[in-house]
């Protein structure tokens, strides 16, 4: 558990909002020299792992939600556009990183044009959309010419501070669960290759999940696909963040019958905490890759995460209910 605690720090606090994921995709392959590793054109990172029996594809998103200049105002404040989909309340008075083309960083806040309740009576009322909201540099900059003149443009992608945060009974409070907190299970997987008879394996660490083509046009040899992602929590669902949520149906339809039903099984068997669900409002990189031709039996499971693209939560134990499914299911397709 430890192994996945420290790695999922590392990433979670190792900015990688959408499209800007080269440092933290060279960060896993520093980390993993064992490890055959290749990229795709886009940018996706595919870790060749042998074994015996068919083939099989674990899949995880590096990328994470995050903000970009839109423009630069005359009064020296950004107007920013969201990277993935998200409400504009879920950052407000966030601390976030402006990030240069020369590789430059900025610290700043998001936060309405108004804020303060001394001085605005609309500070509870107002809609919270790129018009009212801006994100505040924390540099003595008053007109636009002074912020082009740190090297900040249109375009810079702007990262939001995770505040990465073990508390309690075992919780995990971080932005960027979603899908950090696989990749760190997947990287953990990876520690432990020696230790177990299983199936060849291509890990797939892909970096535009966010807006909805991450694993579109992988060329994969595969029989199976497994997409490990957070699983949704709430009213209507069944997971709490202690499970392993094991994902029947989304936004792109049903995932296979008998793959899926194999993890079921193999769940009951190992006496692991989970639930299945349906998820009314969701897309993953086995939707992608399927939407795209990729023929394999998809599936998708992942630790319960709640407040999901917001300041999200999970616990250790659903950490470890999804490492112990996938590490099953490995030793049960070992040697076939």
């Amino acid at each position: 558990m430890e192994k996945i605690l420290e790695k999922l720090q590392w990433l979670c606090q190792t900015p990688s909002p959408t499209g800007m994921t080269r440092e933290i995709l060279q960060g896993i392959q520093d980390r993993y020299p064992q490890v055959a590793w290749s990229r795709t054109r886009k940018g996706t990172l595919l870790g060749q792992l042998p074994g015996k029996g068919k083939k099989i594809a674990l899949a995880c998103h590096i990328d994470t939600l995050g903000l970009m200049v839109q423009k630069i105002k005359d009064n020296g404040r950004l107007e920013v556009t969201t990277l993935g989909g998200f409400p504009l309340n879920y950052v407000e008075q966030e601390n976030v990183l402006v990030h240069t083309l020369e590789g430059k960083t900025y610290e700043g806040t998001v936060r309405l044009k108004d804020p303060a309740v001394h001085a605005s009576k609309d500070a509870e009322s107002a809609k919270r959309d790129a018009q009212s909201m801006e994100v505040v540099l924390d540099y003595l900059v008053e007109d636009k010419k002074a912020v082009q003149d740190l090297g900040i443009c249109n375009g810079d992608y702007i990262s939001l501070d995770p505040r990465f945060h073990l508390a309690g009974d075992g919780y995990i409070k971080s932005r960027h669960l979603d899908d950090k907190a696989s990749a760190a299970i997947l990287l953990t997987l990876i520690d432990h290759w020696e230790d177990f008879d299983h199936p060849p394996v291509t890990m797939v660490f892909s970096c535009y999940e966010e807006v909805g083509h991450g694993a579109c046009g992988l060329d994969l040899d595969v029989e199976d696909f497994i997409a490990v992602d957070m699983g949704v929590i709430g009213e209507k669902l069944e997971a709490k963040e202690t499970d392993v949520s094991i994902c029947r149906k989304d936004s792109s339809g049903p995932y296979d019958y008998d793959l899926t039903k194999d993890l079921i099984d193999l769940a009951k068997k190992e006496g692991l905490d989970f639930a299945t669900d349906v998820f009314p409002f969701y897309g993953s990189d086995a939707s992608a890759a399927r939407s795209s031709g990729l023929d394999a039996r998809f599936a998708l499971i992942g630790p319960g995460v709640s407040a999901s693209h917001g300041y999200e939560r999970t616990h250790k134990r659903g950490l470890e209910n999804t490492y112990r499914l996938l590490e099953a299911y490995l030793k049960a397709q070992g040697g076939c």
